[in-house]
Parts: structure tokens; C-alpha cells; sequence
């Protein structure tokens, strides 16, 4: 059941507001003066979805990422997450629209027919323009209005699966590695997202593609990636021959105290099996979310040095760590533009009548100390799209890392 009295509401506050107080990992909350700015309008929402909004409004004014209030029962979820696909502002025939920027192969929208560079008109019997978005209902089935390329318009209708996760609403494409050749001998990985708490499946695929594609030079695509676990490990030991710190991530008691990246339990091996858990289980019991992360020793490998990585701004969270790591050791070059700026680690809590808040719990540094959250990562290359060449089939970042692989291979 959905909340809408005001007694349940007042309970949940207060629920959200200890929550902040004992688990928040960024600038020290403070609660009163949340309670007193965002009360008034929590307890006298009308609906239960007025009632979500007003809560995510006041986690907004913590000031950092992946926080969240949502019902059990009705989770939301942004479009990157939802339908697989990023949308980018753009002038378009239409005006000011939101166009398709990664759509990602095997997610519900691209299953659709929707392609790179439609424009998306309405959702419904809704215009939506920029800069209003809408958060999508995992489980529902929506009709998109867009504007193909031959400038034709179609109708098409996008159903979102449910999430199996209750604790933090997920949809995960059927396919989340994706391999192909481009001319020239070049190989081309895409990531779409990092799924699983320590994304062996992940892992393995993408150890898979590497392997099969078998090429002197890789263009690894991180673009529209929205982060996930550890699985993305695996994707940073292709990049070198041997074990290097990574990052470390370190919750809010232990920053408070004290502490030493190099003493931190270090995690730098991805298990092939569930027999493999095990193990991990024992050794992090106690971490409590302060681990050091270092690359798993895979040896010599013909691609190193000839990698161009692509991102842009829906580049987030694991895939932020992936690329800071190729920055920081220089083992691949950076094309596109910043990164999201989105890195922490996070926990939901239940926080009464089937709410649950998500809060950030850890903090995240690079191996020489950087912290991305609200920052971002800009790329050794900055190549911002062109709305004009996506509207025409063509992807200039692509293009410009393929460039960039060619010319450092004519200077070699």
C-alpha cells in the first residue's frame, strides 16, 4: 500500500532523516534544518507520488549523487536506467527536442526499433521538450511519438520489465557486452552497464569479447555505461599486465578515524564461480565498505597502448572508475567529453510502509587520491557529439578515436 495518510508520512520523515544522520557519506547533513524547510510540504502532499517527489526534492539539497525515495511497489527509475538509452538536447526540425543519443544494443529500446538520432516527440499523448524529463515506472508500457532520420514519424511502443532487485531497481539488458570489428583491424568493445555485486558474468564476457576479437588495437565504448560493481575490474586488468592499485572506496567512520589506503582489505581478483564467493565473504565481512581495489595481474596482452576509450556525460559511477584509471596510468586515451561526476557507493534502507531511501555510504578515491563525485573526468581528446552527424548516421566520436588509434600508429 502506497503512503498518503499523514501519520504514516510524518513516520516516514522521521525514518528518512535518522537514516541521513547515521549513514550519509558528503558534507555533514543537517537534519533540522532539512526537517524544517522540506516538512511542510512532505506532510501536506496530496498523493503518494506528490509525496515521493517532495522527498527526493529534499535529498536533492544534500548535494550529491545517487540518492533516492521510492516505493516498493512502483520504483522509478531515470531513462538511462530504464529503457537503456541517454537522451541529449538538440536542434532538431522540431525545435528544441530531446533526440536518442546511446541507444544500447540488446535494452528494451533499441529491441523497439529505436535508433541513435530519433527524436523523441511524446511520450504518450505528452510533448516533451527539454529541459523537462520524465522518470520512467519500471513494469509499465509506454507509446513513444519520434522523428526518424528520413524525417518520417513513428509510433513505438516500449515495455519496461520489472526489477527483480527490491533494494535498488534495475533493469538489465539481455546483452551488456557488445564485440564488433571496424576496418583497419580495429576491435570495438561496448559496456553498456557493470551488473552484479561482483559482476562474474560481466567479467567473463568481456574477457570473452577481448579474447575473440583478437586485435592489436581496441576502441573501448564506455558511452551512456551507468556504472554498477565490481565487474568492471575486469575491464581495467585488459587494460595493463600487472597488479596496480586502482582505487579505494572508505565509509564515513573509517574516513573519520583515520586510515591507510595500503592497509585497506584489497580486493583484486573477480571469482569465476559461486564456490568463489565464498571466501570473500569471510575476508570483507567487516570492511563495511572500506576495501582498496587493485587489477588482477592478467599478463601481456596485444592491445596494451593502443586503446582509445570513448565517454561522455552519461558515463557514470564504475565506468568513471574504468576510465580514471586508464587516465591515471595512461594505458588508453580519453575521447569524448566529461564524465557524469556520479561516484559513490551506496545502500538502500527500508524506512517504513515499503519505502526504502538510497543514500551515499562511501566515498570513492582514485589510486593518487581523486575524488570524482560532482567533478567528473575530462577526456585526453574532447570531441563533444554532433547532434547533425548522429541525425545522419554518423558518429564523430567514433570516428575520432579511430583516428586517433591510426595516427599513433603511423607515428609508431
Amino acid at each position: 500500500m502506497l503512503v498518503v495518510n499523514e501519520a504514516q508520512r510524518r513516520c516516514v520523515l522521521a525514518n528518512v532523516l535518522a537514516a541521513v544522520d547515521q549513514k550519509f557519506m558528503g558534507a555533514e547533513p543537517n537534519t533540522r534544518s532539512l526537517r524544517e524547510e522540506h516538512e511542510a510540504q512532505i506532510l501536506g502532499a496530496d498523493t503518494a507520488e506528490d509525496f515521493e517527489q517532495a522527498m527526493n526534492s529534499m535529498l536533492k539539497t544534500l548535494g550529491t549523487s545517487h540518492t533516492g525515495f521510492f516505493h516498493e511497489g512502483r520504483p522509478r527509475a531515470a531513462a538511462r536506467i530504464a529503457i537503456a538509452a541517454t537522451l541529449t538536447k538538440a536542434e532538431t526540425p522540431d525545435g528544441i527536442r530531446w533526440m536518442f543519443q546511446d541507444v544500447h544494443p540488446g535494452g528494451v529500446t533499441a529491441q523497439a526499433g529505436i535508433r541513435s538520432g530519433d527524436v523523441l516527440l511524446k511520450v504518450g499523448d505528452k510533448e516533451l521538450r527539454p529541459p523537462e524529463a520524465m522518470p520512467f515506472v519500471l513494469g509499465e508500457t509506454y507509446s513513444f511519438t519520434v522523428r526518424r532520420a528520413d524525417r518520417s514519424v513513428a509510433s513505438i511502443t516500449v515495455t519496461i520489465p520489472g526489477s527483480k532487485e527490491k533494494q535498488r531497481p534495475i533493469v538489465v539488458p539481455d546483452q551488456v557486452v557488445n564485440a564488433s570489428r571496424l576496418p583497419e583491424g580495429i576491435g570495438m568493445i561496448q559496456v553498456s552497464m557493470f551488473p552484479g555485486v561482483l559482476g562474474m558474468d560481466v567479467a567473463r564476457d568481456i574477457s570473452r569479447a577481448i579474447t575473440e576479437l583478437a586485435c592489436e588495437r581496441l576502441v573501448i565504448d564506455l558511452r551512456g555505461n551507468t556504472g554498477g560493481g565490481i565487474g568492471c575490474l575486469r575491464l581495467m586488468s585488459h587494460l595493463c599486465p600487472d597488479r596496480r592499485g586502482v582505487g579505494y572506496s572508505v565509509s564515513r567512520a573509517v574516513a573519520r578515524r583515520g586510515f591507510d589506503k595500503e592497509r585497506l582489505p584489497a580486493f583484486d581478483r573477480i571469482p569465476t564461480s559461486k564456490l568463489g564467493v565464498v571466501p570473500l565473504i569471510f575476508r570483507f565481512a567487516r570492511a563495511r565498505r572500506s576495501v582498496a581495489v587493485f587489477t588482477e595481474a592478467l599478463g601481456e596482452q596485444r592491445h596494451h597502448g593502443q586503446v582509445a576509450m570513448l565517454v561522455n556525460e552519461h558515463s557514470a559511477s564504475a565506468a568513471e572508475m574504468v576510465a580514471a584509471f586508464a587516465s591515471e596510468y595512461r594505458v588508453a586515451t580519453l575521447v569524448g567529453v566529461k564524465t557524469a561526476g556520479r561516484l559513490v557507493a551506496t545502500s538502500a534502507f527500508k524506512v517504513g510502509f515499503g519505502y526504502r531511501v538510497v543514500l551515499p555510504v562511501a566515498a570513492y578515491f582514485t589510486w593518487q587520491g581523486t575524488n570524482l563525485e560532482g567533478r567528473g573526468l575530462v577526456p585526453n581528446i574532447e570531441e563533444p557529439l554532433s547532434p547533425e552527424a548522429l541525425w545522419s548516421g554518423e558518429d564523430n566520436q567514433l570516428k575520432r578515436a579511430v583516428d586517433c588509434l591510426n595516427e599513433a600508429a603511423s607515428a609508431a
